[in-house]
């Protein structure tokens, strides 16, 4: 089985996903690509083997022949493009977040259960090979009981300031924090309870300007007791670096590296090594692999693992984190419903 793909979204991150639908699935067939840039759209389709480029998403929707899209749009146009995709019958792919309000999360979500399409959402680190592993070993029981999560999420330089706009992207620490997030609820296995957050502007002080920030630390505190640590920054000059660590009851796992290629330099002014440079560095087999399953659920008629449910949970967090950082104060998750 094929299944017939149209990319909505043909940005940075777009043409990422159009590269791994033309030459990374074999069941996948990308068919068409919209974006509101009508010349960025033909280009896409030219460059990945499409049959056309829309500049009005609509018209790619309403195509019969389609059966699933990927939606990489700005943020905070997703819940839209979802609703519009799901009332048109396809399957929906599409990146994170799932939205930036959770009214307009559970009206997405609402819209693709009463479709009854298939819905899976962009958490790309639960298919990379370490965070799959680390999954592994604990449902294994190999540390014990997880009691305590430490994550690390840093971008080498900052967004341009259009994005980092609250109203866009959600800020730092709900668009950036959202992998961290969602890793959190998936690797202890518990809901989160209550968060506190500590941020500001220190390296960036334009970003203020914005309503942004460049730094900040999020304590958590699980329902079934574990607690947790998450750093998000936009400023690590040395590097993209993701990290994290599960203390369990009778282990550890530490999930993550500096080091992108296996050489040392050695020399009489010391040992050094290269450094992961940017995301798709990190995770360009992830991005590969989340597709892949995306496609596999619809040929094998299987629930995606990544739903919208995880998308409202995430958002949630990355909410009353901001509300903490806002207010000066922890905020618990139920104050939200």
């Amino acid at each position: 089985m094929s299944v017939r793909i149209g990319l909505i979204g043909a940005g940075r991150m777009g043409q990422v996903f159009a590269h791994h639908l033309a030459y990374s699935v074999v069941e996948a067939d990308l068919v068409a690509v919209a974006d509101l840039d009508a010349t960025l759209a033909q280009d896409a389709a030219a460059r990945f083997g499409a049959e056309v480029g829309y500049a009005d998403y609509h018209e790619l929707l309403a195509r019969v022949d389609i059966d699933a899209v990927v939606i990489v749009t700005p943020t905070n146009t997703h819940p839209e493009v979802i609703i519009a995709a799901a009332q048109a019958g396809k399957h929906i792919f599409s990146e994170k977040p799932l939205a930036l309000t959770l009214a307009a999360c559970e009206t997405a979500i609402a819209a693709v259960e009463a479709a009854g399409v298939k819905f899976q959402l962009g958490f790309m680190r639960r298919f990379d090979p370490g965070y799959v592993m680390a999954k592994k070993q604990i449902e294994a029981g190999v540390i014990g009981k997880p009691v305590m999560f430490k994550s690390v999420g840093r971008d080498p330089m900052r967004t341009s300031l259009e994005f980092a706009r609250r109203e866009n992207s959600g800020g730092l620490i709900a668009d950036m924090g959202v992998h961290d997030f969602d890793l959190a609820r998936w690797l202890m296995g518990s809901e989160i309870e209550r968060v506190s957050t500590e941020g500001g502007c220190l390296v960036y002080p334009e970003l203020e300007g914005v309503g942004d920030i460049d730094n900040a630390v999020i304590n958590l505190k699980f329902e079934n007791g574990s607690i947790g640590n998450i750093d998000v920054s936009r400023n690590a000059v040395y590097g993209y670096d993701i990290r994290t660590e599960i203390l369990g009851s009778e282990g550890g796992l530490m999930i993550g590296k500096m080091q992108e290629t296996p050489v040392l330099v050695m020399t009489r002014a010391g040992i050094s090594h290269d450094t992961v440079p940017y995301f798709m560095q990190r995770f360009g087999e992830a991005y590969a692999a989340e597709i892949r399953d995306f496609v596999s659920c619809i040929v094998d008629d299987l629930e995606p693992s990544a739903t919208g449910k995880d998308g409202w949970a995430a958002t949630a967090i990355g909410i009353a984190a901001t509300l903490s950082l806002d207010e000066g104060r922890p905020v618990y998750l139920n104050e939200l419903k």
